[in-house]
C-alpha cells in the first residue's frame, strides 16, 4: 500500500505554523496595547483580576510520581477580569531542598503551540542542573489555546484533522501543489475561526504573559523567575515589557527578534531569519561530515557530501521515492519532505549521523558501495531512520501554534504573493529559505486579531539582570539575533555555546551550570562561552543518545521552535 509521508508527523512543517511558547499573566492593571507602537501609553503595574488558588495534587499516569498537577481559571479577557474564564493546566517538580528554596521557576519550552505539561512529563524528571531543582519548584504550564488549556481546535476531532492535512506538502513546488496548499490553509483558517474563534481572539502572547503573572502570584512569588527556550524568548520579552518591575530572573536560551515576530516585511517565517540560519547550519553539517570521514559519516563515503545531497534534492524534485515501512506499507518521500526532515534534524547534533545516513541511503541503490555500507549497516531501513528523526510520530494538532502566531503580529502578504516571496527567499537561502517563507500563510485568509496583543515597543525598562544564551550554529533561532536581543535590556549578559543545534537543554552541561548559577545567584559573566557535550558524528548512526530535546517537538519550530 502506497501512502504519502504523513505531513502532520513533520514537526517543523508550514502547517505547524511557527517555530521554537508562552506564558505571563497578571493581577495588575495592564496597558492598552494597540498595534501603533508610538501611541501606546506607559505600562501600568497590574490588572484587577482575582489571583487563582492552586490545588496541587499528584499527577495521574505511570512514571509521573515526581510531579504535581493542577488546573486554574484565569480571565479569558483581561478587559473583563470578572467575566468568562479560561482553564490553564500546570505541572511542577517540587524543590528537592525545601529549606533552601528560592521560589518557583516558570519554564517555557518553545513553540508556539508547544505544551509545557506534556513536555515536562516526557522529560520524566530532573532536566536542569541539580542546583536549580534543589532550590526551585520547576513549573511548566500549557499556554492558553494549547494542550490541556482550552486548546484551539479546528476540526471535530484529531482524526479528521489528520486526514485533512495528510497530503499537504511541507511547501509547494508545482502549480498543483500551490493550489492545494492555498485551498488547504484557506479551509483550515476558516474552520479554526468557526470552531475556535472565541479562543483565538484572546490567544496572544501578551495574554499568556498576563496568565503567567497571575500564576506567579498564585505560587506566592513576589517576582518572576523564568527560563524560556526559542519562542519562549518572545514570551519573556513580552512579559518584561508588560511587567518590568515583576522580573527577578529572565534566562533566554535561543532568541527570536521581537520586532521581526510582531511586524515587518514578508512572512513571519521569513522575518525571523530561519531560512538563512538553517542554510548556514546545513552547510556546517556538510563540512563537518566531510571532516569526519566515511567511518563516521555515511555521506562522506559517497563523495563530496554537498554534491551528494544536491543530487538527492534534484532527484527528489524530479521523482519522489517510495520507502518501505516495517508494517508492510510504504510512504512517499519528496523534495519538500527531505528539506523539512533536514531542518528538524539540524536541531540536535546527536541526530546528524542519522541525517547523513538517510541522505546516503537515498543517494545510492540497494547495491551500495562497501564504504557506504559500512557506515549504514546498523540501520534497519530508511523508515527506521525517519522514526528516529521524528518524521513518523503521533500527531499533536495545529490550532495552538496557529492561534498565537496569527494574532501576535502583522501578516502583510496576500496568499497569492507567497510564491514570489518564496522564490526570492530560496535565492537567498537555498532549500530552507523557500521552506520557511511559507510559514504564516495560514494567517492570511482570516483576519485573526486579539485587541490585547502586544506589538512593542521592545526596548526594555526592567532593572533585573538578564541572561541570554545563543548557540553559534542554530537553525531556528539565529545566533546573530542573540546580542541584539540582549542589547534591549539595561543589564544583560550573553553566553555563547560554541556548537550546533537549537538550544542547550540536554546538549551542554556547561551551559546548564551557567544557567543555574544565574538563576540561583543572579550572577553571570558577559561574553562567557561553553562547549557542547555531544559533537556531531561522535558515534555511529543509531548509537547516539536520541532522547529528544523538547525544542525538537515544536520547532517555531514550525516557525519559529517559529
Amino acid at each position: 500500500m502506497l501512502r504519502r509521508l504523513p505531513r502532520h508527523a513533520v514537526r517543523t512543517t508550514a502547517v505547524a505554523g511557527a517555530a521554537a511558547l508562552l506564558l505571563a499573566g497578571a493581577s495588575a492593571a495592564v496597558a492598552d496595547t494597540t498595534t501603533d507602537q508610538q501611541d501606546q501609553p506607559p505600562l501600568a503595574a497590574q490588572v484587577e483580576a482575582p489571583v487563582p488558588e492552586i490545588a496541587w495534587k499528584p499527577c495521574e499516569g505511570e512514571g509521573l510520581e515526581a510531579f504535581d498537577c493542577a488546573a486554574v481559571e484565569v480571565p479569558t479577557d483581561y478587559d473583563e477580569p470578572e467575566g468568562e474564564t479560561t482553564t490553564i493546566a500546570l505541572t511542577r517538580l517540587p524543590a528537592t531542598d525545601p529549606d533552601q528554596r528560592i521560589g518557583s521557576l516558570f519554564v517555557n519550552f518553545g513553540g508556539p503551540g508547544g505544551p509545557g505539561v506534556a513536555t515536562m512529563h516526557q522529560l520524566g524528571g530532573p532536566f536542569l542542573d541539580p542546583q536549580v531543582h534543589a532550590q526551585f519548584d520547576v513549573v511548566g504550564f500549557d499556554p492558553r489555546g494549547v494542550g490541556l488549556s482550552d486548546p484551539v481546535t479546528c476540526f471535530p476531532d484529531q482524526a479528521s484533522e489528520n486526514a485533512f492535512i495528510a497530503d499537504t506538502p511541507a511547501f509547494p513546488m508545482t502549480t498543483r501543489e500551490r493550489a492545494q496548499m492555498l485551498a488547504t490553509f484557506g479551509t483550515i483558517s476558516a474552520t479554526c475561526e468557526l470552531l475556535s474563534g472565541d479562543r483565538i481572539e484572546h490567544a496572544s502572547t501578551a495574554n499568556v504573559a498576563r496568565d503567567m503573572d497571575l500564576l506567579r502570584q498564585a505560587v506566592g512569588d513576589e517576582q518572576l523567575s523564568y527560563l524560556g527556550y526559542s519562542y519562549g524568548s518572545i514570551l519573556g520579552a513580552t512579559y518584561s515589557a508588560l511587567f518590568p518591575d515583576n522580573v527577578r530572573a529572565l534566562a533566554i536560551d535561543g532568541t527570536l527578534d521581537p520586532e521581526g515576530w510582531s511586524g515587518g516585511e514578508g512572512s513571519v517565517g521569513y522575518r525571523t531569519g530561519q531560512g538563512a540560519a538553517a542554510a548556514e547550519v546545513f552547510d556546517e553539517f556538510l563540512a563537518v561530515c566531510a571532516e569526519a570521514g566515511p567511518e563516521s559519516c555515511a555521506l562522506a563515503a559517497l563523495g563530496d557530501p554537498g554534491e551528494v545531497v544536491e543530487d538527492v534534492f534534484t532527484q527528489l524534485q524530479e521523482q519522489p521515492v517510495e520507502i518501505p515501512l516495517p508494517d508492510g506499507t510504504t510512504v512517499e518521500l519528496g523534495y519538500d519532505d527531505a528539506v523539512a526532515m533536514a531542518f528538524s534534524a539540524l536541531y540536535s547534533p546527536a541526530l546528524w549521523g542519522d541525517l547523513a545516513a538517510t541522505f546516503a541511503a537515498l543517494a545510492v541503490p540497494q547495491q551500495q558501495s562497501m564504504a557506504a555500507q559500512r557506515s549504514t549497516d546498523d540501520i534497519d531501513s530508511i523508515g527506521d531512520l525517519l522514526r528516529r528523526l521524528g518524521l513518523i510520530e503521533d500527531y499533536s494538532g495545529i490550532g495552538g501554534a496557529l492561534a498565537s502566531m496569527c494574532v501576535d503580529g502583522e501578516h502583510p502578504l496576500k496568499p497569492w504573493e507567497y510564491q514570489a516571496h518564496a522564490d526570492a527567499a530560496d535565492a537567498e537561502a537555498p532549500h530552507f529559505g523557500r521552506y520557511r517563507a511559507w510559514v504564516g500563510l495560514q494567517c492570511e485568509f482570516v483576519s485573526f486579531t486579539d485587541e490585547d496583543a502586544y506589538t512593542g515597543p521592545w526596548e526594555q525598562t526592567t532593572e533585573a539582570p538578564v541572561l541570554v544564551i545563543g548557540t553559534r550554529y542554530d537553525p531556528a533561532t539565529p545566533y546573530g539575533q542573540t546580542q541584539p536581543y540582549a542589547d534591549r535590556f539595561a543589564d544583560a549578559s550573553v553566553l555563547t555555546v560554541e556548537g550546533y543545534g537549537h538550544g542547550t537543554l540536554g546538549i551542554s552541561t556547561c551551559a546548564n551550570a551557567a544557567i543555574a548559577g544565574y538563576l540561583v545567584d543572579l550572577d553571570a559573566t558577559d561574553g562567557a562561552t561553553c562547549e557542547q557535550d555531544i559533537a556531531p558524528f561522535q558515534a555511529p548512526p543509531g548509537e547516539a543518545e536520541l532522547e529528544e530535546s523538547p525544542l525538537l517537538m515544536a520547532p517555531i519550530a514550525g516557525l519559529p521552535g517559529l
